[in-house]
């Protein structure tokens, strides 16, 4: 079952925009999230959490997605995601200056809440590559919180394949039908 989730659990860059998620829905993703260990139990993470049109409006512009893949421009036109969690450190309570253990908790956060869109059907795509100044001047984010990790949400509609590989020579690739290659290392070679 957890096998399944982790298969159907990968960084989609295409959404069907029909599909739209509601705050309600996204509280019981961040439900589970919240019960997440953290380190020192300092649970220094807050998130907001966008939604609606004029928010996710606001967000998509300052993000940028599958720098690998370039020229290809993704998501594409009209099939952008249809919310964003943006998992904020709360500078009050830790930083990565006084705890070197939050990108941990980043990453615990940021899986658990994927994990949990893909039992809803959903999928998504974690992004760094954004500017975290532009991101709370356009949400109306307090000072206090900082941007670290913007999880895209949404219904895919794209394909991606897991393949073994022997080499990796590019990190992902899409081929003339538009399906997604995330070559993987075989089992054997991750083992040491």
């Amino acid at each position: 079952m957890l096998n399944d989730l982790i298969l159907k659990n990968r960084s989609y860059r295409s959404f069907d925009r029909s599909r739209k998620i509601s705050k309600e829905e996204l509280m019981l993703v961040m439900d589970m999230a919240r019960k997440i260990p953290s380190a020192r139990n300092l649970q220094a993470l807050k998130y907001r959490l966008c939604y609606t049109d004029e928010d996710c409006a606001k967000l998509f512009p300052l993000t940028s997605w599958a720098g690998a893949l370039r020229p290809l421009v993704l998501p594409p036109k009209g099939h952008e995601p249809t919310s964003y969690i943006i998992i904020c450190t709360d500078s009050d309570i830790s930083s990565t200056e006084k705890n070197r253990f939050l990108g941990v908790d980043i990453g615990i956060a940021a899986q658990t809440i994927m994990l949990a869109a893909t039992e809803r059907g959903l999928g998504g795509c974690m992004l760094g590559a954004f500017s975290a100044e532009k991101v709370k001047e356009a949400l109306d984010i307090d000072e206090k919180y900082i941007p670290s990790l913007i999880l895209a949400l949404g219904k895919p509609d794209e394909e991606i394949v897991l393949h073994d590989a022997d080499e990796i020579e590019a990190p992902y690739f899409r081929d003339e039908d538009g399906t997604h290659h995330v070559p993987k290392r075989k089992l054997e070679d991750i083992i040491i």
